[in-house]
Formats: C-alpha cells, structure tokens, sequence
C-alpha cells in the first residue's frame, strides 16, 4: 500500500540578475522527481553531492518550499498546505540529520534536547516528560542517566543515536535519514544502521534513506532510486540496481564501490575499464542534447530506467 507519493515534485532556486533584480534563471536542484514509500520498507535515494537528494528530503519534511508537484501524505498535499498548517504532521514525519555534532545543540543537557519535541506538541507534567525521555532514550541504547549530560560528552556514534531519540520521541510513522552516518567511522556506521533496522521492525517505520554510499544503501533499503542533477535516473530493487544497472551513471556509481574481495579485484577492474569506455563512447545516448534525463521507462515490473 502507498504510504507516501511523490509526484513531479520541482525545487527551483530563482538567481536574480540586473538594475530591477529580475529572475533571470533558475538553480534547478530537483528538477521533476517521482517516486512511492509503500508503508514499512526503506526507499534509498542515491547520488553524489550536489544531486539534490538532501534538497528532496528537507522539502518533504517541510523544511523547503516546494515550487510545483505534489506530496501527497495520507490524502493530503503537503505541497500545497502553509507552514502553519503543516505542524499537525511533524508529528509523524521526522528527520535525522547528517552532522551528529552540529545537529545538537552544545548548550543544552540530553534531557532538554530529547524533551524539545514533546513541549512542542504536548503538556506533561514533569515527571511524564522525564518518563517518556528516559523510556526513549533506553530504547536507543544509552544509558537512562546520560540524560544529564551534554552532547560534547559523548562520542560521534552516540550523539546520532541521541539524535535518533529526537526523532522517535513523538513516535513518528516516517523518518527522513539524511547521510545518517557518513560522519561516523566504519565499525560505527555497521552499529548504527543494525540498530536502525532493530527500531523500524519494534516501531513499523518508514524510511526514506539518502545517501552517496552505495554499499550503506544496499544493506539497509528495500528500493533505491538514483539520482542526478536533479532527476531520477533509474530505479528498482537492490537485485536490479546492483545486478543488472542500467543507465551509465548509476554503472559508474556501482563502478566505484570499493572490492574487499581479493579474488573478484581484477573483475572489477575489467568492469571499470569496461564503464568508462562506455560512458566516453556512448554517455550522449543517455541524456538529452539539453543534458537532461530522459523519462524512466519500466524495463520489468520493479525496474525502471531514464532511456530515450
């Protein structure tokens, strides 16, 4: 079931020009994507910096001011609504945010940082909030008494699982994660994301999962889209995105990953040579004489691809 759809949506930047400061051209940094949450699984939507997905991500959440398209959200464009109105869904859609350590404030104790949301939306009594705070705060791993502490106190991991905790507070249907743990080190990113996966199966939640890290994303999302300059360029399951690539950006991205396997090195290095010879010969056949993606076509019932 369609939990969250994604129509056509368009986030232009105007860039203002001249004696009247007239719009004389756009910064097109989602540029007309699609795409469908069904309710439980983890969408991954990929691509390098500067492709838009973090500009995808903040504007569901309303963050951004989507310029056309459509949110549609239990019946609802969020698209269209105002600000003020959008506050009643805050509740059941959060985010976690790339940086652990910028994302909280260095002022404040965990109790108040993790308590934030809930005084947003609620009135508890003390002892409620301290409740709910140190109940959701277990739930992330950590102990009930870090609540005391400040976030320098604690390491890069630990400050995202608090930022996790944010996010959970207000026991959200969909979570927006925006490079969750591309600040953190390898053994790190392994715990947080296991952990993320033990939470969605206790809470039923959603994930929408941005990332530049292709091997991230296919150990934690049941869908992937691709994206770049703004566009979507294929999308499938991870068999399909990772088995059978389609489109030249996303072989190059799949070309890139690092081989940890010694014996399958030098396939991948023929696999490489085999990419950049077809990017160097053939990448015009992928995009229009504009530069733009073309339209995704089905190429079977879970894959789809930009092709003329």
């Amino acid at each position: 079931m369609t939990f969250l759809k994604v129509n056509n949506l368009k986030v232009y930047y105007p860039v203002r020009g001249g004696f009247f400061r007239r719009v004389v051209e756009n910064v097109k940094a989602v540029d007309g994507i699609s795409f469908e949450l069904n309710k439980g699984e983890t969408y991954g939507l990929v691509g390098e910096s500067g492709c838009g997905k973090s500009t995808t991500g903040r504007t569901l959440i309303g963050l951004n001011r989507a310029t056309s398209g459509e949110i549609n959200y239990k019946g609802k464009n969020l698209a269209a609504i105002k600000p003020k109105e959008f506050n009643q869904y805050r509740k059941e859609i959060q985010m976690i945010f790339q940086d652990p350590y910028s994302s909280l404030n260095p002022k404040k104790r965990v109790l108040d940082i993790i308590a934030e949301p809930l005084r947003n939306f609620y009135k508890l009594t003390a002892g409620e909030e301290m409740h709910k705070v140190q109940e959701v705060i277990e739930k992330v791993g950590l102990n009930s008494e870090s609540i005391y502490k400040y976030p320098h106190e604690f390491s890069g991991g630990q400050r995202q699982r608090i930022g996790i905790a944010r996010a959970l507070t207000l026991n959200p249907q969909l979570i927006i994660a925006d490079e969750p743990v591309s600040a953190l080190d390898v053994s790190v990113q392994a715990q947080v994301i296991n952990f993320m996966k033990d939470i969605q199966k206790e809470f039923n939640l959603t994930y929408l999962f941005i990332s530049h890290d292709l091997g991230v994303i296919r150990h934690m999302c049941d869908r992937i889209g691709i994206m770049y300059k703004g566009q979507l360029v294929e999308e499938g399951n991870s068999q399909d995105i990772y088995d059978n690539p389609m489109h030249i950006y996303t072989k190059r991205l799949i070309a890139a990953i690092p081989e940890i396997n010694p014996s399958d090195r030098l396939n991948k290095i023929k696999y490489r040579k085999e990419v950049s010879e077809e990017y160097n010969n053939h990448s015009n056949k992928f995009f229009t004489e504009e530069g733009k993606a073309y339209q995704l076509k089905p190429v079977s019932k879970t894959h789809l691809v930009a092709l003329p």
